[in-house]
């Protein structure tokens, strides 16, 4: 499982807190049972906000996302050997 990002922490922790704090307000409870329920409440749509903000999209290593070979350092130095063969014969005719 990816890490959280601070993105995705903060907007989660912002969720829970401002959540928790207007659903107290505006149920005017005072119970224990009450406040448990708006805690939980507040929590779950903290995750599921943490949850659903995108992550960034990371590049595997590998064959899908390598570079093409024009643009790597080594592709630009060595010929290919089909090349080299023909510079080589065109040189010497």
């Amino acid at each position: 499982m990816p890490r959280p990002t601070v993105v995705q922490l903060t907007s989660g922790s912002v969720t829970v807190v401002v959540s928790t704090i207007a659903m107290l307000l505006l149920s005017q409870t005072s119970t224990g049972v009450g406040v448990a329920v708006i805690s939980a409440a507040a929590l779950a749509l903290g995750l599921l906000v943490a949850l659903t903000v995108p992550m960034p999209k990371r590049r595997r290593r590998g064959s899908d996302t390598a570079a093409p070979a024009a643009l790597t350092p080594t592709a630009a130095r060595v010929p290919s050997p089909r090349t080299a063969a023909a510079e080589h014969h065109s040189l010497h005719r």
